[in-house]
């Protein structure tokens, strides 16, 4: 079975029109969690990272697992009020509206590599946010990493247009 078989698709959720695809069932299951995770442990071996950084939740889950496997720290990135020490935030647009993203000042210091890791790359909204959170702290960002890319959402050509390295392993063209 391929990665891309084990993503759930949610029709109209959030909102009709929109297909949702569900990373749960391929982390809940152990074959598919196991690749994912190898196929982004070989891809990273050797590279210079200091740090692998996930967003809030999923990229938590990816962003764990992957930073045990290369020996790696791993810093979260939070919505507000759920980090207890001081922290810098920095405020994106969403497909459907504005968020925020949090994150330790003390998670980065000047000239750490740092991999951004998320589930899914839309509109690179959020991943725009961690990186410019990164850069705040004086982090370099090496790559942002995801499971599926949505190409027809633009994501990857936002983040790559502003100097961005993006890697994914399954995509969902305009289905």
């Amino acid at each position: 079975m391929t990665i891309k078989s084990k993503v759930r698709t949610i029709p109209d959720f959030p909102h009709k029109g929109i297909l949702f695809r569900d990373v749960t069932t391929l982390i809940k299951d152990a074959e598919g969690f196991k690749e994912v995770i190898d196929k982004l442990a070989e891809r990273y071996k050797g590279v210079e990272i200091d740090y692998i950084m996930g967003m809030e939740a999923r990229g938590f889950i990816i962003g764990g697992a992957l930073a045990y496997a290369l020996g790696k720290g791993f810093i979260p990135v939070r919505k507000p009020g759920k980090l207890p020490s001081e922290s810098i935030s920095f405020e994106y647009e969403l497909e459907y509206g504005k968020s925020t993203l949090e994150i330790h000042t003390d998670a980065i210091k000047k000239g750490d590599r740092v991999l951004i890791i998320d589930d899914l790359l839309a509109t690179g909204g959020t991943a725009y946010a961690a990186a410019k959170l990164a850069e705040q702290l004086g982090g370099e960002v090496v790559e942002m990493a995801f499971i599926i890319d949505l190409p027809d959402i633009g994501g990857r050509k936002r983040l790559t247009d502003v100097g961005y390295k993006i890697f994914n392993l399954i995509e969902f063209e305009g289905d």
